[in-house]
């Protein structure tokens, strides 16, 4: 495993992981094991696909893009102008939310030490951050293999210490009345298509390169046991009393010290998201719309900022959007770069997916059907 092999899968890892694990908890005690499982297995499957896609067509194109340079390439200027509204407002929206709840965790840790409000935190959050957008990949890179690491290790801390308390009777198998509760927020927490054109800048020679679909699919085994070793381990505990945060729901059973400990571990996986996704975005401006790095760094860390400081406080209200409005846009966007890309792509690719036409009209389908569902359960719940 060489050292770009490691970094590549960091960056994977690292944006997969974020805030959507501390949801997940929360809609398998609401939906049921059997359904959660489900949903992993039909998602899992589903997200690492379409990443496999996006994989490809970076690797049959010589010139570098991010997604809106792949669509103006394969889909011409509409499909660039709505890949580009989706790609950069769901992408700024993320970043409002990771914002938001970095500063709710960095109160939980440092409230004792220092008078500060959350949004203050914030604030401190957003800078720290910013600063390493703008120094680019390669710090970030370094950064994700301590962080990673440290993430999967607070998160077996977390289940160690639920041991004593597991009653497997807390978890439901099955509960109809929630059974569309998981989709959105599991697709949310699966996804990682904008690490993918990053971690492929990564692997430099045409070896490393062979090596992306293993990073993937390694990536997405490495996050699934992750999620399910986190929400086993809170559900376990606080069955029917798990929080829609995981970790508040925790403190009459394990005490408060776990809040500290949830919120370090949240804290890791935030920052980790946040970077990964700001220099996705600062080098979508900077590749495909030839902004330079300073304005397109500013752009990205200042968008996030100026929501967040015109009144967009609420996380759920902010995930919620992002994961309705526009998974569903990227996800059948991505299945159509790809059938272009095998027909008009310059380069021959590491890889290449023999995938049938029904197949893919089957995730089409799937996506449709899934944010259906989520209407459906919002309005009727």
């Amino acid at each position: 495993m060489t050292k770009n092999f490691l970094f590549a899968l960091s960056v994977l890892i690292g944006l997969t992981i974020g805030a959507g694990i501390f949801g997940i908890p929360y809609t398998i005690s609401k939906s049921g094991l059997i359904v959660g499982l489900f949903y992993f297995f039909l998602l899992g499957g589903l997200t690492l696909t379409l990443h496999l896609f996006l994989g490809e067509i970076v690797l049959r194109t010589k010139e570098r893009h991010r997604l809106v340079g792949y669509a103006q390439k394969y889909l011409g200027k509409k499909g660039k102008i709505l890949i580009s509204i989706c790609a950069i407002l769901s992408g700024i929206g993320v970043l409002l939310a990771y914002l938001i709840l970095g500063g709710n965790f960095l109160e939980i840790i440092f409230s004792p030490f220092f008078n500060l409000k959350a949004s203050e935190f914030s604030l401190f959050f957003w800078l720290v951050l910013s600063i390493f957008v703008f120094l680019g990949m390669k710090f970030v890179a370094l950064l994700e293999v301590f962080t990673n690491a440290s993430f999967i290790f607070i998160i077996f801390l977390i289940f160690f210490f639920s041991l004593n308390k597991f009653e497997f009777s807390n978890f439901p198998l099955f509960n109809l009345n929630h059974i569309f509760l998981p989709y959105g927020v599991i697709l949310f927490s699966l996804f990682g298509l904008e690490a993918i054109p990053e971690a492929v800048d990564i692997l430099k020679t045409p070896q490393e390169k062979k090596d992306l679909k293993k990073i993937m699919i390694l990536t997405t085994i490495i996050v699934i046991l992750v999620y399910l070793l986190f929400s086993f381990s809170v559900v376990s505990v606080t069955g029917a009393f798990t929080s829609s945060d995981a970790l508040s729901g925790l403190v009459p059973f394990l005490g408060k010290k776990i809040i500290l400990l949830g919120a370090l571990s949240a804290l890791i996986t935030l920052a980790d998201s946040f970077l990964i996704l700001a220099i996705y975005l600062k080098n979508t401006f900077f590749y495909d719309f030839k902004i330079t790095k300073i304005v397109a760094s500013s752009i990205s860390c200042g968008l996030p900022l100026i929501l967040f400081l015109s009144g967009f406080q609420n996380f759920i209200q902010v995930i919620s959007f992002v994961g309705a409005f526009f998974g569903l846009i990227q996800g059948i966007l991505i299945i159509f770069l790809f059938k272009k890309a095998k027909i008009l792509g310059d380069r021959e690719p590491e890889y290449s997916l023999k995938v049938p036409n029904p197949f893919l009209y089957f995730l089409i389908i799937v996506l449709i059907l899934g944010a259906i569902s989520q209407i459906f359960y919002e309005i009727y719940r």
